[in-house]
């Protein structure tokens, strides 16, 4: 897809969800896709998508060896929770983990059916927008998980991919602004919500920290979240 080239865009609320989009990119800020980006990044193999913390600890006690994360404080079952600086230290090599939240999950999962499947936070935009680019995808349905669509930081992030994947030249920085200025910035910052590190909103808000895209696909009934390799820059260039 060339930067003339034109992509129709929606923006919608997982609650606003009527069909099924060809094309999804779902997206959370805060925190859930940024953590799952750190949790690849630790060497995790794959991320199951699971749609309560029930679900979760099922999965856990069926596979014990799996990582279980979760949205809030610490709690029984669970190995640890949905917080980039605190995954951030944990070595994850070859393992599985089970990521549930509030939000994002919730999001991918109400898409499934969808013929492709992107979560996506600022720590992968650009290889976000540029696996929209390559795939030549014209029509792609925004999933602003937060705050019943409403949340800024995950709408500006995906107003910010939507533009970068047809206008490579795009600057983040007024996008970055309203995401480091929403409310769910300031709830971490003050310590509103529990399951924290003071590094979060930070570590949430450092643009195209890791070159793979993530695309979630169905398993065996499983919403399973794997990294994607993204062509270079010369590579997209040429396309």
């Amino acid at each position: 897809m060339r930067d003339h080239d034109r992509m129709d865009a929606r923006f919608l609320g997982i609650g606003e969800l009527v069909e099924t989009p060809s094309v999804a990119v779902v997206v959370d800020v805060m925190r859930a896709f940024t953590v799952a980006a750190w949790a690849f990044a630790q060497g995790a193999e794959k991320i199951v998508l699971a749609e309560s913390p029930h679900e979760a600890l099922a999965l856990k006690v069926r596979h014990p060896e799996w990582v279980a994360l979760k949205d809030g404080p610490p709690a029984p079952g669970f190995d640890t929770v949905n917080s980039p600086g605190l995954l951030r230290s944990i070595d994850l090599g070859g393992r599985t983990v089970v990521q549930t939240t509030t939000a994002g999950t919730v999001g991918a999962l109400a898409v499934r059916e969808a013929s492709l499947v992107l979560c996506a936070s600022f720590v992968v935009a650009e290889a976000t927008a540029r696996l929209l680019r390559t795939r030549e995808c014209d029509s792609v349905t925004f999933v602003v998980t937060g705050e019943d669509g409403q949340a800024d930081e995950d709408l500006a992030c995906a107003q910010y991919i939507a533009r970068r994947a047809t206008e490579a030249g795009t600057d983040a920085t007024e996008f970055l602004r309203r995401a480091g200025e929403s409310r769910a910035a300031a709830e971490l910052t003050q310590g509103v919500r529990q399951g924290a590190h003071p590094d979060d909103v930070a570590l949430c808000l450092e643009l195209d920290r890791f070159p793979f895209g993530m695309v979630a696909t169905l398993a065996d009934s499983l919403m399973v979240l794997r990294p994607c390799a993204v062509p270079s820059l010369t590579d997209v260039a040429s396309i």
